[in-house]
This record gives structure tokens, C-alpha cells and sequence, in this order.
């Protein structure tokens, strides 16, 4: 039975609790994919895939988190800063604890260092405030991470398929073909390159007083104006399958694993 928590009632979340302790969190982002992409790519990254499987899997899926921090200055870009999200974050897997959940796990489609670095500071802080309590488990679940065939492409370098490139349009074209535009525009070449080798590149920071005292002013670089890092022309439909299929697979396995866990 599939357990997606916005289509269901009070009565029946109190069914699912008898049965299972285990809550997927998806979280995405808004932010620019370039032309060809929608904004809520990353929410795709992020409800697509437990959603699929969530007949096969003992979770509840709740409803996703669509902002996030992006970092990113482009226009359409929507995000709350990393601040901000850690202490929403800990509300919302503190009342799936009041609930009686004890497998709290955040499904992520959005990356990103200070997002990752808040998601994590806010499970770890959760747990630090419950240190009494040894039958919780937070997971930190990276989408990519469970595809095989993504970590690989990812890998590859010096050049690397990031932002918009070409895995997240050919999960889109798998997907949600009918939001998957034909015009795929570029930054300049020297900016393109830039953007695939380093994924912080977009950002530098500005001193008015160049002295180890003084904070710098974080700015993205002027010249990025589309912002896709990989190769979005090389996208297809199987390839968005593939990899579509290995996440949903290692999803099913992980959260297998977690219910199966024996706590001392």
C-alpha cells in the first residue's frame, strides 16, 4: 500500500503509524535550469522517484519541501537561507517524532554545499537535543547517490554534468516530457567550462577593506547569465530511465534495510 501523506486523512496516517516508524522527506529547490528545464526540477529530483515506489516501500512520503537554498541570483531563483532551513527543518522532523516516527530520512533532489551542510546541522542538532533517546534513526538520502550510472557521469572530469545538464534533462524527458523545452542555451564557452569543472565557482565574495577582520560580500560572478553546468544536449529518455530505475531501486533497498534494522 502506498502511504503519500497529502492524500491521506488523520485516520488513516494513525493506520499507517501502527504499521510502519519510517518518513521520507523530499526536499527540492526553485531555482533556474537553465531555458530548457522548469524551475521545479529539483522538486521533481525530489517527489518523482518516492512517489514511484511507494507501494513497495513500509514509508510514509510526505509532502516535499519546494524551497531550499540555492545560492544562485539568476532570475525565477527562489531560496531561503541555510539559517532559516535548518531551524524549518527541525520543526518539521520534530513533529514526525511527536507523531511517533523514529526513521526520519530527507530525500534530496538539490544539492549544494551550505544546503547540504544546513539539512545536516539540523538532524544533528535534533539528535543532539535527544541524546536520551537511542531508537532514532535521520538519514540524509542524495538521489544521486543511489544511481550507479549518475555518480559515474558526475565523476567524470575535469569537465562534470551538474546543474541542468545532462541527467536532470533526461530524468525530465523520462518524466515529465511534456516540460522539457527544445531551446537549451549556454554561457559563454569559457564560462560553461568553468561552471562544470567547479560547482562554487558561480560565487565570489568582495572585501571593501581587504583585512582578515572584515566579512566579505558574497556575490554571484556577473558574467554567468543562463547557469548550466553539464551538457544538456546529450540528453535522452533511456538514459533518464535508467537512472530513474537504479534511485528507485537503491530507495526500496535502503528503506528496506532501516525497517529491518534491530535496535539494541
Amino acid at each position: 500500500m502506498a502511504y503519500i501523506m497529502s492524500n491521506m486523512t488523520v485516520k488513516e496516517m494513525k493506520e499507517a503509524l501502527l504499521k510502519t516508524k519510517t518518513v521520507i522527506i523530499p526536499m527540492g529547490c526553485t531555482e533556474q535550469h537553465g531555458y530548457h528545464l522548469p524551475l521545479s526540477c529539483d522538486v521533481f529530483n525530489a517527489v518523482e522517484v518516492p512517489h514511484r515506489v511507494a507501494d513497495r516501500m513500509n514509508a510514509v512520503v510526505a509532502p516535499p519541501i519546494n524551497y531550499t537554498y540555492s545560492g544562485g541570483e539568476l532570475f525565477g531563483t527562489v531560496y531561503v537561507s541555510p539559517q532559516v532551513l535548518s531551524l524549518y527543518l527541525m520543526d518539521i522532523c520534530s513533529e514526525f517524532m511527536r507523531m511517533g516516527f523514529k526513521n526520519i530520512c530527507t530525500y534530496l533532489g538539490h544539492g549544494g554545499t551550505l544546503n547540504m551542510a544546513a539539512i545536516i546541522d539540523a538532524m544533528r542538532m535534533i539528535l543532539k537535543k535527544n541524546n536520551h533517546r537511542d531508537d532514532l534513526i535521520f538519514s540524509v538520502i542524495r538521489c544521486w547517490e543511489l544511481s550507479p550510472t549518475w555518480l559515474e557521469i558526475f565523476n567524470k572530469g575535469p569537465e562534470r554534468d551538474l546543474h541542468a545538464g545532462q541527467v536532470e534533462t533526461s530524468l525530465m524527458m523520462y518524466w515529465k516530457p511534456e516540460m522539457v523545452r527544445s531551446e537549451i542555451e549556454l554561457d559563454r564557452p569559457e564560462v560553461a567550462n568553468m561552471l562544470r569543472i567547479d560547482p562554487d565557482w558561480y560565487e565570489v565574495e568582495e572585501k571593501v577593506i581587504e583585512h582578515k577582520f572584515v566579512v566579505g560580500r558574497p556575490y554571484q560572478r556577473k558574467e554567468i547569465e543562463v547557469g548550466v553546468m553539464g551538457f544538456p544536449g546529450q540528453a535522452t529518455e533511456g538514459l533518464g530511465e535508467l537512472i530513474s530505475k537504479e534511485m528507485e531501486e537503491g530507495l526500496v533497498g535502503y528503506i528496506k534495510m532501516l525497517n529491518e534494522f534491530k535496535r539494541k
